[in-house]
């Protein structure tokens, strides 16, 4: 039973890199062709990596930055595309190869790969749409921490909110 039930975690395990790595289909894909090309020009293996390791992230923080940066949507669109469509292609492919193993009908093999596409594609273009800032409540601040309730507002004093309880006409003020 223990045997079945880490083969299952394990699958899971796979397939989620499986699919991460498929979102991330184009930083992935031009991290391969730099390491590649800083190993045949002899950086070694080590090296290779780290090149490798710093194009793919320096494609996707451009990425990202490009999408947020650029205001015409048509540029938006682009660059959204050039992220969303390889990662489609790879979970297209991902997602058949996995068919083969449990699917005997080519028809929903082919079914099952056009969703994993459309799912991993969609989820490429969020990743690269959505904004990805530092997690609140931690960090450093380049001004004095203010409450939202009140304080001060560039010199001048903003006013209190007064909010009244449900059903009563009392009202609750807020602790100084």
């Amino acid at each position: 039973m223990l045997i079945v039930l880490l083969n299952v975690v394990g699958l899971g395990v796979l397939c989620w890199a499986l699919f991460t790595l498929a979102v991330h289909a184009l930083p992935f894909f031009v991290s391969m062709i730099a390491g590649l090309y800083a190993y045949q020009n002899g950086m070694g293996p080590f090296g290779a990596i780290v090149v490798g390791f710093a194009a793919g992230s320096f494609t996707l923080v451009v990425g990202q930055y490009a999408f947020f940066v650029a205001r015409s949507p048509v540029i938006r669109l682009v660059i959204g595309l050039l992220f969303a469509l390889p990662a489609a292609r790879a979970g297209y492919n991902a997602t058949l190869g996995l068919a083969h193993i449990g699917v005997p009908s080519g028809w929903w093999r082919e079914a099952f790969a056009i969703f994993g596409a459309i799912i991993v594609g969609c989820t490429a273009w969020a990743r690269v749409s959505i904004p990805t800032g530092p997690a609140p409540g931690g960090g450093a601040t380049l001004g004095p921490a203010q409450s939202p309730i009140g304080g001060r507002d560039q010199g001048r004093v903003t006013p209190r909110v007064r909010r009244l309880r449900v059903g009563t006409s009392r009202e609750i003020r807020p602790s100084p």
